[in-house]
């Protein structure tokens, strides 16, 4: 297994940061490790709710079919995916307010064989990440 995490304080308020997180259509406009939704992404966010995402990994394009299972509206996202090779994937999104701004975070985790084979690079890798998708998401909304 590999996990991975970022945080950033965002000035914005969360609801504002939630809006542009869950917007699909500009999605790669912050999401570094996002490429295309095949089928535009999720028609309604609910729990249970399943949509496919390409993405790049590592620098390789992995497809992931993902399913919601935790949604607090303004404040959390948490969805888990079925990658390639048997990885299982999962993202939560947490949103905190503080002050007139937000504290997002952004936990991963990667399972499976094949993840053990490469979990340092795919750590660092999956962290830049994170930290560049903050960087991105609270330079759209701030």
């Amino acid at each position: 297994m590999a996990e991975v995490s970022a945080e950033a304080h965002v000035e914005a308020p969360a609801e504002k940061v939630w809006t542009r997180l869950t917007d699909w259509s500009s999605y790669g406009e912050w999401n570094a490790t996002h490429t295309s939704f095949p089928g535009g992404g999720p028609k309604t966010l609910e729990v249970g709710g399943t949509f496919e995402e390409n993405m790049k990994l590592m620098g390789f394009p992995a497809e992931v079919v993902w399913t919601v299972e935790e949604l607090v509206p303004g404040r959390v996202l948490a969805i888990r995916g079925k990658g390639p090779m048997a990885v299982t994937v999962a993202t939560r999104y947490t949103l905190t307010p503080d002050g007139a701004g937000t504290s997002m975070r952004i936990d991963g985790e990667f399972t499976g064989a094949a993840v053990s084979l490469m979990a340092g690079k795919l750590k660092d890798s999956a962290t830049a990440a994170l930290n560049e998708s903050l960087r991105r998401l609270g330079s759209l909304v701030s």
